[in-house]
């Protein structure tokens, strides 16, 4: 399974390496010293190399992870699903919010359990970690995170939900998607990355609420039931967002406890909260 991107491997490892050990030891507040340290990587060069993969310098992703404004994320979440979106985008129009238009798959695609449904996947290097990313004829359909060696049982997980369909390997068509989700420079209203959705219409419906969660905010799983008109269906929520192919994309790390808590990830508290940084780091920038 050959990553692909176009930053070495090795300056990938390095981004990777420092961002998991950011988001696990922020409190500590290491110094760029201490990191250049940690990985036997000159300041300078790692500033620079973490820079260009994650938009932000590490002192800037260190500020941003500090999560405990999780509570101001949260501030009118309700009526931020509630407003008028352009149709298909998610979030407000925002820049550097990744633009997307959606579909869902019929129904019975879902119900037969992909088959007669050909998905191509492939692995590439992210800022998050290997992203597993997988497409159809309709657009993308599936986006899951693997921590190293751990390529197989993300594989694995995700056709688990589609058992039926049929599966090819093919990294070279699957890049130009990974380089459209992971480079913010092709974040362009003008031309939304595709996607298609493959599940019941209550978790279709779920998803797309997800979509309307704009960077720089959160919901709660009750925010968004109520949203869907189901305020007493809390736990099947919970069930649905956790169960959301597309991950990143349909920001499902933007749901939070009522508390500000991150509650789970099924792809990593570590991630998820790696990921919220990343987004106040890009939307100071802004």
């Amino acid at each position: 399974m050959e990553h692909t991107f176009d930053t070495p491997s090795r300056d990938y490892e390095l981004v990777r390496s420092t961002l998991a050990f950011l988001t696990e030891n922020w409190r500590e507040q290491p110094s760029l010293e201490e990191l250049s340290e940690r990985t036997g990587v000159g300041p300078h060069h790692l500033q620079k190399v973490f820079t260009r993969w994650a938009g932000l310098s590490p002192k800037a992703f260190l500020q941003a992870l500090t999560l405990d404004r999780a509570r101001e994320l949260l501030r009118d979440s309700a009526s931020v699903l509630d407003a008028t979106y352009e149709v298909g985008l998610s979030g407000p129009g925002r820049l550097h919010d990744l633009f997307v238009t959606h579909e869902g798959m019929t129904p019975g695609i879902y119900k037969a359990k992909g088959r007669g449904l050909t998905i191509t996947y492939g692995f590439h290097a992210s800022p998050f970690g290997t992203a597993l990313v997988m497409t159809a004829d309709q657009g993308l359909c599936g986006l899951a995170f693997a921590d190293d060696g751990g390529e197989a049982a993300a594989l694995a997980d995700m056709q688990s939900r589609w058992p039926e369909a049929d599966y090819v390997e093919d990294h070279i068509a699957t890049a130009p998607v990974a380089k459209r989700i992971f480079s913010q420079a092709k974040w362009n209203p003008e031309q939304p990355l595709r996607i298609v959705f493959i599940g019941s219409d209550f978790e279709i419906r779920i998803w797309e609420t997800l979509l309307r969660i704009p960077m720089g905010k959160a919901a709660t799983y009750s925010d968004v039931a109520a949203h869907v008109g189901k305020p007493s269906a809390v736990r099947a929520v919970g069930t649905a967002v956790g169960k959301n192919p597309i991950s990143f994309v349909v920001p499902c790390h933007r749901v939070l406890g009522k508390s500000g808590s991150l509650c789970g990830y099924h792809w990593g508290l570590t991630r998820k909260r790696a990921i919220l940084g990343w987004e106040a780091g890009q939307m100071a920038r802004h």
